[in-house]
């Protein structure tokens, strides 16, 4: 009898492991949800948002989570990404299942959703045994299949997503496929894009740029100078083909209240960008800050510690009256849509 007891342990515990591995690989049971009733933002603050990035987040309930929190917050907007290589992996097959569920989930919160479009999938990408590209890369001879994408996602959500950006950061090298940055192809982008988007909704507000704010010289493979790439873009055209400008506005290591000028980055540089398309007619087209914001992680070389009350939120709720600035401070990596109609 001695003898059988190790086997008799041995097959003890092969069958535990059997349990574990069948109950490992059983499905995760989905957490229930529900809409519930719809919502409605009450907020001292109705120019604040929150940018969401909700993007690769499965979990409905997460989803649904993070939207309450940002309605509970009293932020009546969000910002957030709906990939095109996501959408439609495979040309004209679309997947809106993730779409539908975050827009869904923020309308019943009341929340207004500014949807930014990009990222390339790899169908419409150079064949990577020839050149290696990122989701960043477009080339022109797909400028009209991301225009196909924009116009059926402004026709799938109209009434519900009223507004969309156009790519994200063109004047970073980055997001414009590793390759040197050029507002005359982002021009033509958007002379291809906008059209098909007010053909398949004729009230969206297709918002241009992203721009990211930087100091980069013309000949940097960096990137490009946000004003000097604003001025190329009207030097382009591209006047016509987009409804609000869209840009980041990042405090760095100065206060709020810093004055703007054209060699140094800090969160009021955008006035200057704002100087920009007065100069060239378009001072009835809004401006929205989607980004920004003060980084206080340690790694960073210029952090800040954070404030209990953000002197930008005042600032912002101050210049409500002309000129109207209208700043969807978003969150994440600290967005905000600001408007003017200085």
């Amino acid at each position: 009898m001695s003898r059988r007891r190790p086997w008799s342990v041995v097959l003890l515990w092969l069958a535990r492991l059997a349990l574990v591995v069948v109950l490992c690989s059983l499905p995760p049971q989905r957490v229930p949800v529900t809409l519930g009733p719809p919502q409605t933002v009450v907020t001292t603050n109705p120019l604040i948002g929150v940018h969401t990035r909700l993007t690769d987040e499965v979990e409905e309930w997460k989803v649904q989570r993070t939207l309450q929190m940002v309605r509970e917050m009293g932020a009546p907007w969000i910002v957030e990404f709906f990939p095109w290589s996501y959408i439609e992996p495979r040309p004209g097959q679309f997947d809106w299942a993730h779409a539908d569920m975050v827009i869904r989930h923020a309308r019943n919160q009341g929340l207004t959703v500014i949807a930014r479009l990009g990222w390339v999938p790899g169908w419409a990408r150079p064949d990577p045994q020839g050149q290696e590209t990122t989701p960043t890369y477009l080339d022109a001879d797909h400028y009209d299949d991301f225009a196909a994408f924009v116009a059926a996602f402004v026709a799938r959500y109209r009434g519900e997503v009223q507004h969309v950006v156009i790519w994200n950061e063109p004047n970073l090298s980055f997001e414009w496929g590793y390759r040197p940055v050029d507002p005359v192809a982002y021009a033509d982008l958007l002379r291809v894009v906008y059209p098909a988007a007010h053909a398949a909704n004729p009230d969206v507000v297709v918002l241009a740029g992203a721009l990211a704010p930087t100091l980069e010289p013309r000949d940097s493979p960096a990137g490009l100078n946000d004003l000097d790439y604003l001025e190329g873009m009207y030097a382009a055209g591209a006047a016509p083909y987009f409804d609000a400008l869209a840009v980041h506005a990042y405090g760095l290591s100065f206060p709020p209240e810093a004055d703007p000028a054209p060699d140094v980055l800090n969160f009021r540089r955008v006035e200057l960008l704002r100087a920009v398309m007065v100069a060239h007619g378009d001072a009835d087209k809004p401006v929205y800050v989607t980004e920004s914001g003060w980084n206080d992680h340690p790694r960073w070389t210029r952090a800040v510690r954070p404030r209990p009350s953000p002197r930008s939120w005042r600032r912002s709720r101050r210049r409500r009256s002309p000129p109207r600035w209208r700043v969807l401070a978003a969150s994440g990596r600290s967005p905000s849509p600001a408007r003017s109609t200085r």
